[in-house]
C-alpha cells in the first residue's frame, strides 16, 4: 500500500495567529514542511487545512489538499481525528504526520522514522531530542507562599546538582510521527486516550537538541527565520 504524508495546518492559533503562513526566510512557514515531505520517500503528500491561503499554497506546490471541517479545525480536535478525516476514502499505509508550523527539522528524519517503522514492526515512530537543562528531576512545586517542594518524591532535585549526573530523558520534537494505519484507526485495542493512535509498540528516533524548530510564538518564528536565512546565504 502506498505511504502518505499528511501535513496538518489548522488556521487557528492563540500563540501566534496565522503561524502556518507567517513568512519565514521569505516563504510561508508551511512551504518548508512541504519541501521536507516532497524530499522524503513518501508516495503522496496531502495538506489538511481550513485556511484558504494554506490550501492555495499547497495547490500551487502540486500536492493534494483536504479542506478540514470545522469540527476537526477546533482547538479541541485531536491530531489523529484530523488525520483520519483527511484520509477518508484513501488507502495508505504507513501514514506520516507532519506539522506545518515546523519549518526546520533534521535532514532525513522523515525517512529514518519510516525505516524504523518498517524494520522494527512497531506501530508508531516519533521524533525526540534530549530534554536538556529542563530535566524533569529538576522540576519543583512552588506554592503561594513561595515554599519549594519536589515535584515528585521527597528529595529536592532527586539529590542531583550536576547536569551531567542526570539520567537521560527525551521530549518529542514535533519533527515527524510515522504510524501504521491500523494504529491510527484505533484498531489495536489500545486504551482510549489522546495518544491511543500511537498503538502498543511505540518507538523513537533521536536527534540532538536544537535541530527542530516548532513555532508556537513570535520568538520561535524569529529564531527559525534567522536560522533558515543563514542557511540560504551559505548555500548561495
Amino acid at each position: 500500500m502506498p505511504s502518505i504524508a499528511v501535513i496538518l495546518a489548522r488556521s487557528g492559533s492563540k500563540g501566534l495567529p496565522g503561524k502556518n503562513v507567517t513568512p519565514i526566510a521569505g516563504r510561508a512557514c508551511v512551504e518548508w514542511t512541504i519541501d521536507d515531505a516532497l524530499a522524503s520517500r513518501v508516495d503522496r503528500v496531502l495538506v489538511s487545512s481550513d485556511d484558504d491561503e494554506v490550501l492555495r499554497i499547497a495547490h500551487r506546490r502540486g500536492v493534494s489538499v483536504h479542506r478540514r471541517s470545522a469540527e476537526c479545525a477546533s482547538d479541541t480536535a485531536t491530531v489523529d481525528q484530523a488525520v483520519r478525516e483527511a484520509l477518508v476514502g484513501l488507502d495508505a499505509d504507513p501514514v506520516v504526520i507532519l506539522y506545518a508550523n515546523v519549518p526546520i527539522r533534521p535532514s532525513g528524519v522523515i525517512d529514518r522514522a519510516m525505516q524504523m517503522l518498517e524494520e522494527s514492526g512497531a506501530d508508531s515512530v516519533q521524533s525526540y531530542q534530549p530534554v536538556g537543562k529542563h530535566h524533569p528531576w529538576w522540576t519543583t512545586r512552588v506554592d503561594a507562599q513561595g515554599e519549594v517542594r519536589p515535584w515528585e518524591g521527597d528529595v529536592l532535585y532527586h539529590g542531583v546538582y550536576r547536569r551531567q549526573d542526570l539520567p537521560e530523558a527525551f521530549i518529542p520534537t514535533g519533527a515527524v510521527i510515522a504510524v501504521r494505519r491500523a494504529a491510527l484507526d484505533l484498531q489495536l485495542g489500545v486504551e482510549p486516550g489522546p495518544h491511543a493512535f500511537f498503538g502498543l509498540d511505540r518507538r523513537g528516533v533521536v536527534d540532538p537538541g536544537g535541530q527542530t524548530i516548532d513555532i508556537d510564538c513570535a520568538l520561535d518564528a524569529l529564531v527559525a527565520d534567522a536560522m533558515l536565512t543563514q542557511r540560504r546565504r551559505r548555500a548561495a
